[in-house]
């Protein structure tokens, strides 16, 4: 039976459940091979998170570091003289204003957008200028009902699916609204959209529903809002969806769509074309459970968070897996997940996690990364 996608994200969790990375030969990136290490960790097994987190373990080399967890606006402010102090006499703490329901991620230059559906709005947090605001919470053209999925273009430019508006919301740099794409007359249930770096062609995902056969991706020409073609039906075959739920650019302009109800990635070319598929329902690495976003690295490299198994894994650009991160876990901590929602990538190849459950957005560092290297620099230093 197929459900409904606000049925899916209530379904209680799975119960938490240990988890191990395996070798997987062969598999590389450029010329550097990706190896997985072991990792048994559960509520059952406490330990010391080490001072640094990296993955794989060793002694496998490391690809990736745990960076840090954003909770709030006051993660990213900058510490003003004598603030440390005065909190440390009167015990005073800086919330700032924290997450409510995050859901996507979309990054550009340092500054991190986070939709949050309860609040209504888009944050923005810009860690380069140390600086926190609102996208799309005045009353006017440009107020968000309930924004969900996010992409930004080479210009800085914000495009927000709106899946109460049913409709794609965009903004300059400045997060000044600029227009509107697409209406009720277009879409049932928008959830993700994803535009091509010069900010000309726009694809929407419409989930549909149990009773629609409105599974598709709607490409739509980003500045006049004309639609241009559709992508895909429901189905199970090639090239069809049921469900899907999230879509993005890789190399050569290849689409990669989460075809979330049938448990795979499906890929097109920057025609519509279909090419391949991979992934499928399992429990095991590779496999699909709840798979949700989607992000591609500038190498093509294709990373997929699945809700079910609180985690995101990495594929090359033809589906081959070569790394997973996280798992499951009722305890917050680094890497811990328990409804992860939302993936991107940045310029400089960090990557950023949603947990809605947790109310957190995680970031993780390149290995190959200094750690104030790239637009957001050290910003465990800059608090």
């Amino acid at each position: 039976m197929m459900l409904e996608p606000d049925i899916l994200d209530k379904q209680q969790p799975y119960p938490p459940r240990r988890h191990c990375l395996a070798l997987l030969a062969g598999a590389a990136l450029g010329a550097t091979p990706w190896l997985t290490g072991c990792a048994a960790v559960s509520p059952e097994e406490p330990r010391a998170a080490p001072r640094e987190l990296v993955f794989p373990p060793a002694p496998e080399p490391a690809r990736f570091v745990f960076e840090r967890i954003i909770r709030s606006s006051a993660d990213i402010l900058p510490v003003k003289p004598g603030d440390d102090l005065k909190r440390f006499v009167t015990g005073e703490q800086n919330l700032g204003e924290p997450l409510s329901k995050p859901y996507a991620v979309s990054v550009y230059r340092g500054r991190i957008f986070v939709s949050d559906t309860v609040s209504r709005y888009v944050r923005v947090f810009d860690v380069p200028r140390g600086k926190y605001s609102r996208i799309g919470d005045d009353e006017g053209p440009g107020q968000l009902i309930k924004p969900v999925g996010l992409d930004v273009d080479a210009a800085g430019r914000l495009y927000v699916a709106d899946i109460g508006a049913k409709a794609v919301l965009i903004y300059d740099a400045e997060g000044v609204f600029l227009r509107r794409v697409g209406s009720a007359d277009w879409f049932q249930r928008l959830t993700s959209v994803c535009v091509d770096a010069a900010g000309e062609r726009l694809y929407a995902v419409d989930i549909g529903g149990v009773g629609s056969d409105q599974h598709q991706v709607r490409v739509f020409d980003a500045v006049s809002g004309a639609h241009l073609q559709d992508i895909g039906r429901r189905g199970n075959g090639e090239g069809e969806f049921n469900l899907p739920r999230d879509v993005a650019i890789g190399k050569d302009g290849r689409l990669y769509v989460v075809d979330g109800g049938n448990f795979r990635v499906v890929i097109f070319d920057r025609d519509g074309n279909y090419l391949r598929s991979f992934g499928s329902i399992g429990k095991h690495y590779g496999q699909f459970a709840r798979p949700k976003e989607i992000a591609i690295d500038r190498d093509g490299n294709v990373y997929v968070v699945d809700t079910a198994f609180g985690n995101f894994q990495i594929f090359d650009p033809d589906g081959a897996l070569l790394l997973f991160v996280g798992g499951r876990n009722e305890r917050d901590g680094p890497a811990r997940y328990m409804l992860p929602s939302g993936i991107a990538v940045d310029e400089d190849g960090r990557v950023y996690v949603i947990d809605q459950w947790f109310r957190k957005l995680e970031v993780y560092r390149p290995a190959a990364l200094a750690a104030d290297g790239g637009f957001l620099g050290n910003i465990a230093g800059k608090r």
